[in-house]
């Protein structure tokens, strides 16, 4: 069987088997999932007043919180830590770029959407 890696955060925690590791992970993506409901919950003030972007500071930390839970998943769940640097590379920067272009395209036309009910102006008329 492979020897695979029991380590995360680069080698910051390390544990003594699958199983431990399979926990570790676990509770590390419980923990994010527990602070995005719990923003999601309180919706603070100072998160959902200012905007970068077009797009509330709440919103970004949403996208940011759910990329690295898919990172982790992708990462130590489908074992891409044992394969190739340039295989890890090929499927992580491909999956980022993807993402990166469906945030953009789905902000930008939201905005759009948004501006045309709140205006009630039609910038283009297709």
């Amino acid at each position: 069987m492979a020897d695979h890696n029991l380590a995360i955060f680069r080698g910051l925690l390390k544990f003594k088997s699958n199983e431990t590791k399979i926990w570790g992970v676990f509770i590390l993506l419980s923990l994010i999932t527990f602070v995005e409901v719990a923003f999601g919950i309180t919706k603070p003030e100072f998160l959902t007043s200012h905007r970068f972007l077009s797009l509330k500071y709440l919103n970004w930390i949403f996208i940011t919180l759910t990329l690295v839970k898919a990172y982790y998943i992708t990462w130590d769940f489908m074992h891409m830590r044992d394969e190739n640097s340039s295989f890890n590379r090929m499927v992580v920067w491909t999956a980022v770029f993807l993402i990166c272009f469906l945030v953009f395209i789905l902000l930008i036309e939201g905005d759009y959407v948004f501006d045309v009910y709140v205006e009630n102006y039609v910038k283009f008329n297709f």
